[in-house]
């Protein structure tokens, strides 16, 4: 080091110790000038840097010293102090752990242990560090610990005087290391806990989550697999200052830890040995905890649930003992008590009195509820259910055993998961309990699951006698007689110890051996079993069983032994008198051998039998036979419905559903129920017994028409089908299953398929009175439907076909004349609904034949109503006198006999429906209110018999809508409180609020309507009549439009949909010449319209006008002339002058039409008559401006006529008139100008075309933004080669702004002016000029390229028509303009190139298909084609 460096540092350490940190500073810099590696100069800057408040500065400077000189503590301890100013607490700690081990690696203790000090407050604090971080630390003084030897060598602390050292909590740390393992599981324990808790949480809440269990299994394996507990606990628990106390509750902890760490361990080959090895680590545990009687209970529970045991008595009673000795309040010893005291266990210790007889159970105490009780609180106990499942087994109580056992195997599989090693001993154990009960549980239902579960436990123990004794069981039922005697026989001659076993088997096989005809070698056996049983105490079950059957041995041999075996029957109900076999066996004595039969005794017996075994079903059926001859259906059913239970048909009891695998034994039982249930009207309770009898007897053809029946009464056609098919198929010759396949296709809609299976069934059978009434009831429903769709000829073939049938049913028989008179009535009242009557000789026929049949009854009181008597002959009016007869009938059903309240109350609803109907086409008002009055009395009369009847309801609000108001929102609120969710009842009353302008309610209530049913169109007129109310013109046009669509057809959705369709058409400014297919929906919807009301005027006028715009002007003149001729009618009888305005303005338009169609007399006479209609002036000497408007219409297109039919100064005096009439309407006088201006054009003289273009230039002058006047002088001007009119009449126009020049001109007449202009002087260019100016400034105008291509064209330029006409075929343009580019397309492909003639004849071919009507299309193809001749 020069001497330099040494004088720089010694002048820095001065500096620093006179605190001159600025001259210190500047003297260590000096040093690192000349030496920039020197250590003690940077530790020297660092200082001077944090003395002068520069802690980044002195941080650096730290940093690069100990990069020097990573073992010298100065410069640590200097970052430590810019650290702990700088509140950098992680980095501080840090530091003091390097420092810690710096100080232990030169073994100065005392230091090292200050540090240590430091770092532990600092990782106390917990606003600085974490716990974990305080754990880390705390492990530092533990012996584990690299600084653990150095610690050492510290002394112990003086507890008489702390505060002789600063490091004392170091120092007792480490010879007392207790406290820090105890501290360091604290920690861990909770760190752990909620680490868990909060990844469970987290984990539940992703997508795709496993289930719970497995969340908290995995995430109990990752925090334990890495845990440092068990080696804390092993730690505290071998440490030698650990009390007793503590070491227990350590070692509970480890035992509880080891063990969720072991259940959470999955079972795999990867890591099975890891398994094995923590299974015998907590083993050792629970051993140890056990042999030393710790009471821990957690580990004597591991103990006896581990335990695998072939039977109760293989576990250690001792052990069980000394358990409930230490855990008495638990359940598993409440259980182990009562099960010790009920098999007379001694609870003693079997060392201090080992010759201690077995002690009686108390017969007061019921420990079967004790132990049940105690099992409840036992759900994981695995020995608790081998006691619980033995005890039911032992009780009989098979269906308890079988739930239990199966929650035991469940519990061994689980323990085999948790645990890693197989339970093969209680796994069968449970198992044999399980198919044992399988196998006595409801025989032969669960036979097969009981035979797998037998065939596994033989496998394994093929000598199992209790597996053996239930197979045998399961061949008897299945009557293998000699194979189940085989099986018993096995279990007789096996050595076992369990007598009762033995004796049931040795009575089997007897048994057995009786049912193959060996019936002598079976009593011998029997009676040796009896002998074996009469000697032992009890049993009496048993006996009674051996001794019937005995008595059954007896009974199968011959009639003499018949004596012998009623004595065996009796002594077998001495034995027991709840035997329920033996009293079915004596009735059937008593029946079927005594002499005289003794029913009563024989009845008696077979009840006792049911009462005691619903299972004995030979017993059920003879009493159900029994109660069926006496006609008691309801005992009938409840013998079918016991014997089901008694078989096992229910799943969980009488009140649970049937057993869906379930192959019944007494298949009569069910069909009983079946038959029951179907006529209680139960329809899905009938299916279901049906299906079950029917999986035993397929092929009953009874139960099969039943099932269909069913089926069809609860709305499952497609599946009564299948089933009546099947009947049919089981018996062709039944005609039943037709009929009802017949009457299910008439509930499905399928009205023809059903007529014609009932004309089928007649065809055979003509007088089957049901048949004849279906077949008319589905001509009434056919007819109903085809109305609804609109075939209204069709629908009035199908109701007089309907009454036609009907009054052949009345000629068959009388007993059927409420329902048929129903049938005709309805029949004629759809009928009187049609305005026109296509088949009227058919329909007075019928009439004829109806009338004497209802206007002779004396109850007839609706003739001041209804004309009394009826009669066809001068009828006028069909449709009227089929109403009429429709009320005289509905009238004349109420008078049939006596009917029932339902049937009254829809008597009473039908003739208010049809009285309400007359009403509205009466004319005389005292008679329209008798007949509405009359009609409302009758909906009262419905309702107090029905008042539940919400259709009642509605027809009397309908009633009343317009008389009585309030009586109207009252009937359509309680038809809602009793079915809200019925749309018609909704709109219905949105349609009331409308009327009386609550538009807010309206609108909510069509609202409602249409959330219940969106296809109900009356709810979408009902919303676009408010949306009219409230301004909504668009929205209201698209509500009707809708309603226009949906199936059921709506007739006033039709004329509004029209009329608002036809309104909004010619307001629009955009075309004031719309194309045809705007009009086109209108045209049909009138159309269906007017044939559903043909005598509506004013639906007549509008479609007469729509025909008019589509081009089908002698079709519209047809129309509005039938709309006179009902507007004349209407007025002769009225006299309404609004009538008479209608009248005069259809003859208006009607003439107009006329002229159209060169009808110029006719158009004449109508002008007349609308303008003698007229008046000339009002009241008040003016008249009104709509009156002007047609007034001067009717005096121009009079004045047209006249000039037509050649009357020049008639006609010039008429368009004078015209003129004058119109001079307060600017836009009147300016059509009236401009058509007089053609007309006298069109003279033909100089000077009335002088005149012509004189009566413009004046129009023009008195309104100069009348385009059509502008547009016809310019027409004029070009046909006279006029330049200076051209330019004259649309200078103006030319000059003025595109959005302007276009608003005046909508349909570009300016432009095709200034064309033809142009192609009249010869100027093409400038014809193709400004028809380019067009298509650039409106490019998706389709009207605008196609004159633009034609003028390409016509100069020879076919590709760029053909560019032109390509580049806009995806334009949305009107449909006729594209057709009609169409033609043009093809024409300009077709000139492109010879090659592309097939695709342009397509195209031609295509424009004629679209366009048949329009010529130029045909040109195009005669031309196309002409050229391709050519080719």
């Amino acid at each position: 080091m020069s001497a330099f460096v040494k004088s720089k540092l010694k002048a820095a350490r001065d500096a620093i110790a006179k605190q001159d940190y600025e001259k210190a500073r500047e003297a260590a810099s000096g040093v690192l000038e000349y030496e920039p590696e020197n250590y003690h100069a940077h530790v020297f800057l660092g200082l001077a840097h944090i003395k002068l408040g520069d802690l980044g500065k002195s941080e650096q400077e730290y940093h690069k010293a100990i990069e020097l000189n990573p073992s010298q503590v100065l410069a640590w301890q200097g970052i430590c102090q810019v650290y702990e100013t700088a509140g950098k607490w992680e980095q501080y700690a840090q530091t003091l752990e390097k420092l810690a081990h710096i100080y232990a690696s030169v073994s100065d203790a005392t230091k090292c242990a200050e540090a240590l000090q430091k770092l532990l407050q600092i990782r106390r604090n917990e606003s600085r560090s974490s716990r974990v971080q305080l754990a880390e630390t705390l492990a530092l003084l533990l012996p584990e610990s690299p600084l653990y030897l150095v610690l050492t060598t510290l002394p112990p602390p003086d507890p008489t005087n702390p505060a002789s050292t600063t490091i004392e909590e170091v120092q007792s740390a480490v010879h007392n290391s207790l406290p820090v393992l105890e501290e360091l599981v604290s920690i861990y324990e909770q760190q752990e806990n909620s680490f868990a808790q909060n990844e469970i949480i987290k984990r539940r809440t992703r997508l795709g989550a496993p289930p719970l269990d497995q969340i908290q299994r995995d995430v109990t394996l990752e925090v334990l697999s890495s845990s440092q507990l068990p080696r804390l606990y092993d730690e505290v628990s071998n440490h030698p200052n650990t009390p007793d106390e503590l070491r227990r509750v350590t070692e509970a902890k480890l035992l509880r830890s080891k063990q969720r760490y072991l259940y959470a361990l999955p079972v795999s080959t990867k890591v099975g040995d890891t398994k094995a090895q923590v299974a015998a680590e907590v083993e050792r545990l629970i051993n140890g905890m056990v042999l030393l009687k710790i009471p821990d209970e957690l580990a004597w529970t591991l103990f006896i649930e581990g335990k695998d045991a072939a039977s109760i008595e293989d576990y250690d009673f001792m052990l069980l003992k000394q358990y409930m000795i230490l855990f008495k309040e638990s359940s598993l010893t409440r259980l182990l008590t009562a099960y010790f005291d009920y098999m007379g266990i001694p609870p003693e210790e079997a060392d201090e009195d080992e010759g201690r007889a077995p002690r009686d159970p108390n017969p007061e105490v019921d420990y079967a509820e004790i132990m049940i009780e105690a099992f409840s609180d036992l759900s994981n106990s695995i020995l608790a259910h081998r006691i619980i499942a033995d005890l039911y087994e032992q009780d009989a109580d098979y269906e308890n055993a079988i739930k239990v056992s199966e929650s035991g195997l469940e519990l061994v599989r689980r323990s085999e998961q948790n645990w890693g090693r197989p339970m093969k001993c209680s796994n069968q154990a449970f198992n044999v309990v399980l198919a044992t009960s399988l196998v006595h549980l409801f025989p032969p239902k669960n036979h097969i699951r009981a035979l797998r579960i037998i065939d596994e436990i033989l496998s394994e123990d093929p000598h199992n006698n209790t597996a053996l004794m239930g197979r045998g069981f399961v061949l008897q039922y299945a009557k293998r007689w000699d194979e189940a005697a085989e099986l018993f026989g096995k279990v007789v001659k096996s050595d076992t110890d369990n007598l009762d076993q033995a004796f049931r088997a040795k009575e089997e096989r007897a048994w057995c051996m009786a049912m193959c005809g060996r019936r002598q070698e079976a009593t011998d056996e029997l009676r040796e079993v009896i002998s074996a049983l009469e000697e032992l105490e009890g049993h009496d079950d048993d006996k009674a069983r051996c001794w019937w059957k005995l008595g059954r041995c007896y009974w199968e041999m011959d009639d003499e032994h018949r004596e012998e075996a009623y004595k065996n029957f009796v002594t077998s109900l001495k034995r027991s008198q709840t035997f329920a076999p033996a009293f079915t066996s004596l009735g059937i004595y008593y029946l079927e051998f005594l002499s005289p039969p003794d029913p009563n005794r024989a009845s008696k017996c077979f009840q006792k039998a049911f009462e005691l075994d619903p299972r004995e079903s030979d017993a059920a059926r003879r009493l159900a036979e029994g109660f069926a001859e006496e006609g008691e259906w309801d005992l009938v059913e409840v013998v079918a419905r016991r014997t089901i239970v008694g078989e096992g048909g229910l799943e969980d009891g009488p009140e649970a559903r049937a057993s869906r695998r379930y192959l019944p034994i007494n298949a009569w039982a069910w069909k009983a129920v079946g038959a029951v249930e179907l006529t209680r009207r139960n329809h899905v309770a009938a299916i279901e017994a049906l299906q079950i009898a029917l999986r035993t007897d397929v092929g009953d053809h009874m139960s099969w028409v039943r099932l269909g029946e069913a089926y069809s009464k609860s709305g499952r056609f497609a599946a009564a089908i299948k089933a009546l098919e099947h009947a049919r198929e089981l018996d062709p010759e039944d005609w039943i299953s037709s009929y009802f396949i017949g009457e299910v296709q008439r509930q499905m809609g399928q009205y023809e398929d059903a007529i014609v299976a009932f004309q089928s069934i007649l065809s055979s059978r003509p007088q089957e009175l049901g048949v004849l009434h279906s077949l008319g009831q589905s001509f009434l429903d056919l007819g109903q439907f085809e109305l609804t769709m609109g075939f209204s000829a069709r629908a009035e073939a199908s109701f007089l076909s309907a009454v036609r049938v009907s009054l052949e049913l009345l000629e068959a028989s009388s007993g059927f004349r409420r329902v048929v008179w129903k049938t005709i009535a309805d029949a004629l009242f759809h009928l009187s609904a049609f305005a026109d009557i296509s088949d009227d000789d058919l329909v007075q026929e019928l009439l004829a034949r109806v009338i004497p049949l209802v206007t002779d009854h004396p109850d007839n009181g609706l003739t001041d109503i209804v004309p009394h008597p009826l009669s066809v002959e001068g009828a006028d009016n069909i449709p009227l006198l089929a109403l009429q007869t429709a009320i005289v009938a509905y009238d004349y059903r109420l008078t049939l006999g006596a009917i029932d309240d339902a049937a009254k109350a829809s008597a009473y609803s039908d003739l208010g429906a049809a009285l309400s109907t007359f009403a509205r086409r009466l004319v005389h008002d005292e008679k329209r209110e008798r007949a509405q009055q009359h009609a409302i009395s009758q909906f009262k009369e419905a309702l107090r018999i029905e008042p539940s009847n919400d259709t009642f309801w509605v027809a009397l609000g309908n009633a009343t809508f317009l008389s009585q108001p309030g009586v109207c929102q009252h009937s359509y609120v309680r038809a809602i409180e009793i079915d809200n969710k019925n749309a018609a009842t909704w709109t219905n009353l949105g349609l009331f609020y409308l009327h009386h302008e609550d538009t807010e309610l309206a609108n909510e209530a069509f609202y409602k309507a249409q959330t219940l049913d969106p296809d109900y169109a009356l709810a979408w007129v009902g919303q676009g009549l408010v949306a009219t109310a409230n301004g909504h013109d668009k929205d209201a046009r698209a509500l009707f439009e809708h309603a226009t669509t949906l199936t059921a057809i709506v007739p006033e959705a039709d004329l509004e949909y029209a009329t608002r369709l036809f309104t909004k058409i010619n307001e629009s400014t955009a075309s004031r010449a719309a194309s045809k297919e705007a009009f086109l929906p209108a045209f049909f919807v009138l159309d269906r319209f007017c044939k559903q009301r043909p005598q509506d005027a004013s639906a007549l006028h509008l479609f007469g006008l729509v025909c008019e715009r589509v081009g089908h002007l002698s079709v519209g003149v047809d129309l509005i002339g039938r709309a006179i001729t009902v507007l004349e009618a209407a007025y002769e009888e009225s006299e309404d002058p609004a009538i008479e305005r209608q009248f005069t303005i259809a003859h208006a338009n009607v003439a107009r039409l006329r002229l159209s169609t060169a009808d110029y007399a006719g158009a004449l006479e109508s002008y007349q008559v609308a303008t003698g209609l007229l008046p000339e002036q009002s009241d008040e000497g003016e008249v009104d401006a709509a009156t002007q408007v047609l007034l001067a219409q009717c005096q121009f297109g009079a004045g047209l006529a006249h000039f037509k039919l050649g009357e020049l100064p008639e006609a010039l005096a008429l368009f004078e008139a015209a003129m004058a009439t119109a001079a307060d309407q600017p836009t009147i006088r300016g059509h009236v100008v401009v058509l007089l201006a053609q007309t006298l054009w069109a003279i033909g003289t100089d000077e009335a075309k002088e005149t012509a273009k004189a009566q413009l230039l004046q129009s023009i002058e008195y309104d100069p933004e009348n385009l059509m006047a502008i547009n016809t002088l310019a027409g004029m001007g070009i046909l006279t080669d006029d330049d200076g009119l051209v330019d004259a009449a649309l200078s103006e126009v030319l000059s003025l702004p595109l959005d302007q020049r276009h608003e005046r001109d909508p349909e570009r007449d300016v432009t095709y002016l200034l064309m033809q202009h142009h192609l009249a002087q010869g100027d093409t260019r400038q014809a193709l000029s400004a028809a380019q100016k067009a298509v650039f400034a409106e490019p998706a105008r389709t009207d605008a390229r196609r004159s633009l291509a034609s003028l390409a064209l016509r100069t020879g330029e076919s590709g760029a028509a053909l560019a032109t006409l390509e580049s806009g075929s995806h334009a949305h343009g009107d449909l006729a303009e594209l057709r009609a580019a169409l033609a043009l397309h093809a024409v300009a492909l077709c000139v492109e190139s010879a090659q592309d003639a097939p695709a342009a004849l397509r195209l031609a071919q295509k424009a004629v298909v679209l366009s048949p009507w329009d010529r130029r299309a045909w040109e195009a193809l005669a031309y196309i084609r002409s050229r391709g001749a050519q080719l």
